[in-house]
């Protein structure tokens, strides 16, 4: 290859990194939203990388509160969970998590100790894996690093 070809593919594959492409192609394989329920253990511990899409921010898992880690653990193994609610559809009515499927998002509540009630803390877990926190009531999410 010449020495222009060889800048010429490099800033064609540059150009295709910035533009998405490259997203696509170094990103995991996803799996398929079935609106089946939640997620399995196997896509929940799996860890993805942040969604292409994402605006929000993030958090890793050592800065989440100990109840929020204990849900997580909750959610890796199917329940039992305790709160009826727990693993129902979420919809994303607000926007803020990336645009999926109805189905894609289940909600967990994460209960605060001398808290009868469910509070304002969840997680919402996607059918890809991806984990979002949200201290309140989902006015606000951030992406779990894992």
């Amino acid at each position: 290859m010449t020495p222009r070809a060889v800048g010429m593919f490099a800033g064609g594959l540059v150009l295709g990194i910035v533009l998405g492409w490259g997203a696509a192609v170094l990103a995991p394989p996803a799996s398929t939203p079935t609106g089946d329920g939640p997620p399995s253990a196997a896509q929940v511990t799996t860890g993805p990388t942040a969604p292409a899409d994402l605006r929000l921010g993030s958090i890793s898992v050592d800065e989440l509160p100990d109840e929020a880690v204990e849900t997580i653990e909750l959610i890796e193994v199917g329940g039992p969970f305790p709160f009826r609610q727990d693993g129902a559809v979420f919809e994303n009515r607000e926007g803020l998590l990336p645009a999926r499927p109805s189905g894609h998002y289940h909600e967990y509540t994460v209960p605060r100790p001398g808290n009868n009630g469910r509070g304002k803390l969840r997680i919402v877990a996607g059918a890809d894996g991806e984990l979002y926190w949200t201290a309140d009531h989902y006015d606000s999410f951030r992406w779990i690093e894992r």
